[in-house]
């Protein structure tokens, strides 16, 4: 089995920041179900660790991730899946982002190339995101005819608003550019190309400088202020994602996007 994640402990001030490496290999970096176990692993990891105060995640130098892998074997053998099996396996995505949210060390993203649909659902489940502004995000989902899952909607509502998260996930062929990202409130700060990492480190740093308890118990009452309704708001999540994927439109979405051309959807 492949390991496409790393984990790197000891880093800058007083060796309290570790960064999380995630990278197939392929320029691509999708999602694959194995990519998001490992992920979610690696946030999972951190649980008892009282030595590190600020966890760094970036992808490759071409792409922080393409978003769930539509070519995976795993994923595609969800088309066979009855109903139940279905809604285990899409557990998945959900199961990796509140792992990550609920991470006591501040998380940073450092954002290269491309961000795309899960992606963007991993990095607005961390703290701050640094991006470059080569860079870009898109949220394509609702244009493969599924619906934006994996608790990502209240997150990104928190993040940017109502009408910039309508209007970020509906149009699905729109691409985020990292200033308008930053002008939206969906990242922090915009770094030359190459330079995501380097800013996102220089950020870790000065959260690793503060005293590691009052800056756990900040985030985590922050968090619970934050995201108080948003179960309530979700918990379809699961749910809407499988009776999507049932549609012909989902179907149609997924096929356009294989064989590159535009779909042609029919409410049905």
């Amino acid at each position: 089995m492949s390991e496409f994640v790393t984990i790197e402990k000891g880093h800058g001030p007083d060796g309290r920041i570790a960064i999380v490496r995630f990278d197939r290999g392929d320029g691509v970096n999708a999602l694959s179900p194995e990519a998001m176990r490992q992920l979610t692993n690696a946030a999972r990891s951190f649980e008892d660790d009282a030595s590190t105060s600020v966890v760094v995640l970036t992808g490759s130098e071409k792409s922080f991730t393409a978003g769930f892998d539509l070519k995976d074997p795993e994923g595609r053998a969800r088309r066979a899946m009855d109903l139940g099996t279905l809604r285990r396996h899409l557990k998945l995505g959900p199961r990796m982002t509140r792992a990550w949210q609920e991470m006591e060390q501040i998380t940073i993203g450092a954002i290269e190339g491309f961000c795309i649909g899960g992606g963007v659902a991993l990095a607005v489940a961390l703290d701050f995101r640094v991006m470059a502004r080569s860079a870009h995000l898109r949220v394509p989902e609702i244009g493969l005819g599924m619906n934006m899952s994996w608790q990502s909607v209240p997150r990104m509502l928190h993040l940017i608003g109502p009408a910039r998260t309508k209007q970020a996930v509906i149009l699905a062929d729109q691409r985020i550019t990292a200033d308008e990202a930053y002008e939206w409130g969906l990242v922090e700060q915009v770094a030359d190309p190459g330079k995501a990492f380097d800013v996102a480190m220089e950020l870790a740093a000065k959260i690793a400088d503060q005293p590691p308890l009052s800056v756990a118990m900040t985030k985590l009452t922050v968090n619970r202020l934050a995201h108080a309704l948003d179960d309530l708001a979700s918990h379809m999540d699961v749910d809407q994602f499988a009776l999507a994927s049932l549609t012909e439109d989902h179907k149609e979405g997924v096929a356009a996007f294989l064989e590159r051309r535009k779909p042609k959807f029919r409410g049905r």
